[in-house]
């Protein structure tokens, strides 16, 4: 798809497109947590807390999907409620996706790699969600790696999360985005956050300590010929926080639950997310809403600062 028809495939909120115009902060969010990530009704009550929480920042939300044969940046209500609604059972859009879900006319969620692609296409330079994918447990057998990270690799986007999925590799996914020659940014940390905990062991190489400074970073770096996108990370707050040897032993038990069920490629995170969650009690659900909605308040403001130059 060219950029001539991918535009006409693109449906902007009169609100977002006014933003967009007029050159104030916007700040694009996934759908797939609604869809696919968390139970009803935290589903919607998360999507909607994140957007009021861009827009006490300063900023204006753009939430994305897929509807109708359009990209969708700016969901309406009524979008976010049908993506929230389980009978719709809603499809999962990564940017592989995009060409036949809009060639069907299905309804989709849009993960990190599917927010990315449209937020390029329409020019919006900050996007918040609660973490990336990256290099999958065991991927020297499987191959398993998302496309979120090559897709970060050419979208010149910030990416303000905490960390990637603690499920995963995530020594092996630090190397891969300085492989991709994707810059990580901590916002507070000199740690990689593990998602539902603070630290991880791995030490960053660059650290700043404000929104301001990192809009000032990112400025740069977009500048900068052939510039795809930066990560910045920051820990979940400390009152949802949870101890990363804990969770760790819960994943190693649920990733062993999913391979005697036999389960492979996208079935196995669904799977090992609600296994976590139900052997937290409900905590990893907690911290997962908390950073979420906190990434997306910081984001906010990171794109106030891009917009209006307040990058020293």
């Amino acid at each position: 798809m060219n950029e001539q028809r991918a535009h006409a495939r693109l449906w902007v909120a009169p609100e977002v497109e006014d933003a967009l115009r007029q050159r104030t902060p916007v700040v694009a969010l996934e759908s797939s947590l609604i869809a696919q990530g968390l139970p009803s009704p935290e589903n919607l009550d998360t999507a909607r807390a994140a957007e009021r929480a861009v827009r006490e920042s300063g900023a204006v939300p753009a939430t994305t999907a897929v509807a109708a044969g359009r990209m969708v940046l700016g969901a309406t209500a009524e979008l976010l409620e049908q993506l929230a609604d389980p009978e719709r059972t809603a499809a999962k859009a990564g940017a592989r996706d995009l060409g036949p879900l809009l060639a069907s006319g299905a309804l989709a969620s849009t993960t990190v790699s599917a927010t990315l692609r449209i937020a390029r296409l329409a020019g919006v330079p900050v996007f918040a969600t609660g973490g990336i994918g990256g290099v999958h447990r065991g991927a020297s057998a499987s191959f398993d790696v998302s496309s979120d990270v090559d897709e970060l690799a050419v979208a010149p986007v910030a990416v303000v999360c905490s960390g990637a999925k603690s499920i995963l590799d995530l020594p092996a996914t630090l190397e891969l985005l300085e492989t991709r020659r994707i810059p990580v940014l901590g916002l507070g940390t000199h740690e990689l956050p593990a998602f539902y905990a603070r630290s991880s062991g791995l030490r960053l190489d660059h650290v700043v300590d404000s929104p301001v400074q990192v809009a000032a970073a990112f400025a740069l770096h977009r500048s900068l010929p052939g510039a795809g996108g930066m990560l910045v990370v920051q820990p979940p707050p400390a009152d949802v926080a949870l101890d990363g040897g804990e969770v760790d032993r819960w994943i190693d038990a649920a990733l062993a639950d999913a391979e005697r069920a036999g389960l492979r490629g996208g079935r196995v995170t669904p799977f090992v997310l609600a296994r976590v969650a139900a052997a937290s009690g409900g905590r990893t659900l907690r911290a997962n809403i908390g950073l979420i909605v906190h990434n997306a308040r910081v984001a906010g403001e990171v794109a106030l600062a891009l917009a209006t130059g307040e990058q020293t």
